[in-house]
């Protein structure tokens, strides 16, 4: 062997250390453990009722002898009876999307004005926070069918209501604790037009159901306000800030964020609710109609892409004014 020769020894291979996972990793790692069991309850039941709902709605039902029924492909001949042959459908979701835009604005100015009075420091302010999300409660699973059968409520609904003081033809009902004749003598003087005069008095009346529809909202407007940091507070005391300047450019930028989470929250609970004109016809179409179970599911498909859509226009028109704080 030649003494010059030398023997080349391979570099032992360095083993990369694993970098531990951020904090933040570990809390997202948390987060699937928590919404795991939703998403698997939602892929193994909701998924295949979602997509029979979606192939209901090109087919025709056609109920066999035998027993069981048999799918006949239509293509959107279900839709185009909906929107162009079946014109309370389209009249109903007309007049739904308009009590929409009226509605979700005064929930959440009320929402968001109640939240910034019990943020304040004051006696019993608990018990107040308390009171305004009872009705949120009380609209809520058992209690709310109990409420849709109790007398009392449809007599104070009912066009007979209170009779004032005996006279034939002065009566009124609950839901119409102001007119638009009173609002006008109101603003009189102000020159307001009568679509105002006319919506404020809708709003008036309609104050049972803005409160009982605004309790989450005040609460996610309770947890942004609280979580301002009080010294920006401070500061502007000290520089001699206004409570209204105070509200506009401190209060209100840092709570944008929770307008936008409100506002969608609002136009999805306004569309899924029990109350809802549109959901109501879907239904009454589903139970009445000869061939309602594909009708039902055209409609209630278009009535979803409704929804996304006015959702997206909502995200998109307030995410261009949202104040997002760095917490570098």
């Amino acid at each position: 062997m030649n003494a010059d020769a030398t023997v080349k020894v391979a570099p032992a291979k360095q083993v990369k250390k694993k970098k531990p996972a951020s904090l933040d990793r570990k809390k997202a790692r948390a987060g699937w453990w928590f919404v795991l069991p939703f998403v698997v309850v939602f892929i193994a039941v909701y998924v295949p009722i979602i997509f029979d709902s979606i192939r209901f709605s090109f087919n025709e039902l056609e109920i066999l002898k035998s027993g069981g029924y048999e799918l006949i492909p239509i293509g959107f001949d279900n839709y185009r009876e909906a929107l162009f042959d079946d014109a309370g459908y389209v009249t109903t979701l007309i007049a739904g999307l308009k009590q929409l835009v009226l509605d979700i604005p005064a929930i959440v100015i009320f929402s968001l004005f109640m939240a910034i009075m019990l943020n304040d420091k004051m006696p019993g302010r608990t018990l107040f926070r308390a009171i305004f999300f009872i009705p949120v409660i009380l609209s809520t699973g058992i209690i709310d069918n109990i409420d849709q059968g109790n007398s009392m409520m449809e007599y104070m609904g009912s066009s007979e209501g209170i009779s004032q003081g005996g006279t034939e033809g002065s009566q009124t009902s609950a839901d119409q604790l102001i007119s638009a004749m009173d609002i006008q003598k109101l603003f009189a003087n102000m020159k307001i037009g009568t679509g105002l005069v006319e919506y404020v008095a809708g709003l008036v009346n309609d104050i049972y159901n803005v409160v009982n529809r605004s309790g989450v909202q005040m609460l996610i407007f309770l947890a942004g306000l609280q979580s301002i940091n009080p010294a920006i507070y401070e500061s502007c005391r000290i520089d001699g800030a206004s409570s209204w300047e105070t509200f506009w450019k401190i209060t209100f930028p840092m709570i944008s964020p929770m307008i936008l989470v409100n506002t969608i929250y609002t136009v999805i609970d306004s569309f899924t609710s029990e109350s809802n004109q549109v959901m109501t016809y879907i239904d009454n179409v589903y139970k009445n109609e000869a061939n309602g179970h594909v009708l039902s599911s055209a409609m209630s498909w278009m009535y979803f892409l409704i929804v996304v859509l006015m959702i997206a226009l909502v995200a998109g028109l307030l995410s261009m004014y949202i104040f997002y704080q760095r917490r570098d």
